[in-house]
């Protein structure tokens, strides 16, 4: 005869979400039709009959009818003290205004100033489903600075505002220990290596990952490290300090191998070439042989060569990246390095291609945190004007939203956890009005956001 069935049932989820596509991006990239949310996880992704027996008096039904489901989005390089201090305010739209009317950097003084700021980007960012970002660069090296931005009593506010329970989207935080977009010592640097200490995490919700290297400049103002010269005869240099091109690489593989001895993940700005070969060297050798997942990664890696990208693949070094600016500055990179030049500018293509985690990002208040624009961007590579930068570096449109979700986990060292909808992970996700997968990439600005969840909580719902 046989026995009952004693297993307990199903718990109830406390949110489900049935009738439309699932985009999981799993390592199979399955599309599901429902998933179901308990207690702040994804328990259940499958079919909608899959799903229905998870559905109790206490669930909350969220039919999809049609609506897609991605990751929530992850920024993975956002400034969001700045963002949140300058909005409405953007740089390069100020760059496209001609010179005309700029707004006033800011001046944050006082705690609540800096805490005001992070509170109104988490209220921008939940509408765009943005569920985690990376602020790439606070610390003592701009305890100085003007605006009250990037010094290390933000570091503090994020920690508390954590613990308070008041953010929207998880944070993780790379130190600074030389000036925003300006220069380093390396004995400054040595100092902060040795003598900060950064709050504590706080557990989900934010995080010190590591630190953040200033190596060189930017090519529109020609002091990113190049190969080849500019129109001028300069090559550019790189920010560390020295009295010679020698002097100053040699100090900065010095930072890099002490970032990396004392257990950080580093994140370098590197928009040169000459720059980029430099400081992926560098990562390679100093973490040759230890075995840890260190996830350094470059940041901007505006122009890099095919061997670069092969040695960053071979070490697991990441890039991230923005096309957006590129497109954005094409007429000045055009008049700076040439047509042959801009081409190779932002190699998303080459990078995927060679092995290399890319990861999109916003830079905001550089570029607008609307990632959407940010994956038209990435596919088209077109000016609104038309004209395109580095075509033959388009994406497709499922590689870009994994470069906004998968990717930016693994940067994170969180992919055990967040970046897919898998059962067991984190409740991160958004749900658009339609399937970014089934339109037009020029389209995707304007489909709404129309629920954004963060650890399984509503924390966005268009009314």
């Amino acid at each position: 005869m046989r026995k009952p069935d004693t297993a307990a049932p199903p718990r109830p989820a406390d949110l489900v979400l049935t009738g439309g596509p699932v985009h999981t991006f799993d390592a199979h990239d399955r599309t599901a039709r429902a998933l179901a949310i308990g207690e702040g996880r994804i328990t259940r992704v499958g079919t909608e009959d899959e799903i229905a027996p998870l559905i109790g008096p206490r669930t909350r039904v969220v039919p999809l009818r049609g609506q897609a489901v991605l990751p929530g989005i992850n920024d993975s390089h956002l400034h969001g003290v700045w963002l949140g201090a300058m909005w409405p305010h953007l740089l390069m739209e100020q760059l496209a205004a001609d010179a005309g009317p700029t707004a006033p950097m800011p001046a944050l003084r006082t705690r609540d100033d800096r805490r005001a700021a992070i509170l109104r980007t988490r209220d921008l960012l939940a509408p765009l489903g943005i569920t985690s970002y990376t602020e790439p660069g606070l610390g003592p090296g701009e305890d100085a600075g003007a605006s009250g931005c990037f010094g290390s009593a933000a570091l503090a506010d994020y920690a508390e505002l954590a613990a308070e329970g008041l953010l929207s989207a998880r944070v993780t935080a790379l130190l600074l220990f030389g000036e925003l977009d300006g220069p380093s010592t390396a004995g400054g640097f040595a100092t902060g290596l040795r003598e900060f200490a950064a709050p504590a995490d706080v557990s989900g919700w934010f995080r010190v990952a590591g630190v953040k290297i200033f190596a060189d400049g930017i090519p529109p103002m020609r002091n990113a490290w190049m190969c080849e010269p500019y129109p001028d005869g300069s090559h550019g240099s790189l920010l560390i300090d020295g009295d010679s091109a020698g002097q100053r690489q040699h100090r900065l593989e010095e930072m890099i191998h002490a970032a990396h001895a004392a257990g950080h993940q580093i994140g370098v700005h590197s928009t040169g070439d000459r720059t980029s070969s430099v400081v992926v060297a560098a990562l390679r050798a100093a973490s040759a042989g230890d075995g840890r997942a260190a996830r350094h990664y470059l940041i901007h890696g505006d122009l890099l060569h095919p061997a670069t990208l092969a040695d960053m693949a071979a070490a697991g070094i990441g890039l991230n990246t923005q096309p957006g600016i590129a497109v954005a500055t094409r007429h000045l990179l055009h008049d700076t390095l040439g047509a042959d030049t801009l081409a190779r500018m932002c190699p998303t293509r080459d990078a995927l291609d060679a092995g290399v985690e890319v990861c999109l990002s916003s830079d905001s208040p550089v570029l607008s945190p609307d990632w959407r624009r940010g994956v038209v961007a990435a596919v088209t590579r077109a000016g609104v004007d038309g004209t395109l930068c580095g075509p033959d570096q388009r994406l497709a449109v499922r590689e870009a939203l994994h470069a906004y979700t998968t990717a930016p986990a693994r940067q994170d060292g969180a992919e055990a956890w967040k970046g897919s909808l898998e059962p067991g992970k984190a409740a991160d996700l958004c749900v658009l009005e339609t399937d970014p997968l089934s339109i037009e990439v020029a389209a995707l600005p304007d489909v709404a956001i129309t629920l954004t969840v963060v650890d399984g909580r509503i924390v966005h719902e268009r009314t």
